[in-house]
C-alpha cells in the first residue's frame, strides 16, 4: 500500500500541472475570456453555468433515492423461492436494463403523458426515467448484498422469533448495506453523469446551460472544458463523501 501512495500523488501532481500548463498557454485564438472570473462577461457566464449545478444535484439525488427504494422492493421477489416472484424479478430487471437511458428519457417525457393522460415537466420526467433505469441495477446490488449474508444470521433471527420483515429490517439489511455501500456510491456517480442526458428534453442542468452558452458565445472548447471541470469536482466530492462513510461504518464495526 505504501508503494502505491507515491504513484497516486505523482498522478495527481501531473494532472494539476498539466491543467495549469494548459490554461496558462491558452492564448491567440483561444477565448478563455468567456469563462474568466477576471472579466464581467466571464463572471456572468460562470454564474450561468453554475446555476445549473443545483438542478443536476437535486435531480440526481431525488432519482437515486427513489431508485434505492424501488430497487429494494424489486430485489425482495428475487430472493423468494416462489417461481412466479423470481420470474417477475428477472423480467423487470432484464427489460429495464436493456433499454438505453436516453431512449427511456425520451419515452417518459413524450410517451408517458399520452399513455397515462397526465402532464409532466422536464424535471420529473428526468427523475422518473433515471430512477426507473437505475432501479434495475439497484435491485441486483441489493440481491447480491442480501445473498452474501451468512445463513447463520437468518437462523439466529428465527431462534429469537423474529418475523421475516423484522429479520430483514434489523439483521440482514443493516449488514448488507455496509457491504454494498461502494456499489451504491458508484451508482450515485453514474446517476450524476447520466443526468446530463436529460438536457435533450430541455432540463436546465449543467450540460443544457453549457449548450446554450456555446450557441451565444461560439466558444465550445472553453465552455465544455469548464463543464468537464464542474462534473469532475462534483464527482470527486461525492466519491470522497462515500469513502468517508465507508471508513466511518468500518470504524463503528470495530467499536
Amino acid at each position: 500500500m505504501r508503494r502505491l501512495l507515491p504513484s497516486v500523488y505523482l498522478t495527481k501532481a501531473f494532472t494539476v500541472a498539466a491543467t495549469a500548463l494548459l490554461l496558462s498557454s491558452c492564448s491567440g485564438n483561444w477565448g478563455w475570456y468567456v469563462v474568466s472570473p477576471k472579466t464581467t462577461t466571464g463572471r456572468t457566464n460562470l454564474l450561468f453555468l453554475l446555476d445549473g449545478l443545483k438542478w443536476t444535484v437535486l435531480m440526481s439525488v431525488t432519482a437515486i433515492s427513489i431508485s434505492i427504494v424501488l430497487g429494494l422492493l424489486i430485489a425482495l421477489p428475487g430472493l423468494s423461492k416462489q417461481r412466479v416472484l423470481l420470474i417477475t424479478n428477472r423480467t423487470y430487471v432484464e427489460l429495464v436494463r436493456a433499454v438505453p437511458i436516453l431512449v427511456l428519457i425520451l419515452w417518459v417525457y413524450y410517451g408517458l403523458p399520452q399513455i397515462a393522460d397526465i402532464s409532466i415537466n422536464v424535471f420529473w420526467a428526468g427523475v422518473i426515467a433515471l430512477a426507473l433505469s437505475d432501479s434495475a441495477f439497484q435491485a441486483e446490488i441489493f440481491r447480491a448484498g442480501v445473498q452474501s449474508i451468512n445463513r447463520g444470521q437468518y437462523e439466529a433471527a428465527q431462534s429469537v422469533s423474529l418475523s421475516y420483515i423484522d429479520t430483514m429490517r434489523f439483521v440482514i439489511l443493516p449488514q448488507a448495506i455496509k457491504r454494498i455501500l461502494p456499489a451504491l456510491g458508484n451508482q450515485l456517480v453514474y446517476m450524476l453523469k447520466m443526468s446530463s442526458l436529460v438536457s435533450v428534453i430541455g432540463m436546465q442542468e449543467l450540460t443544457r446551460r453549457a449548450n446554450e452558452l456555446v450557441v451565444t458565445e461560439y466558444r465550445p472548447l472553453e465552455i465544455y472544458t469548464v463543464l468537464i471541470l464542474e462534473y469532475l469536482a462534483l464527482i470527486l466530492i461525492v466519491s470522497a463523501g462515500v469513502r468517508w462513510l465507508e471508513r466511518r461504518m468500518r470504524a463503528d464495526e470495530r467499536v
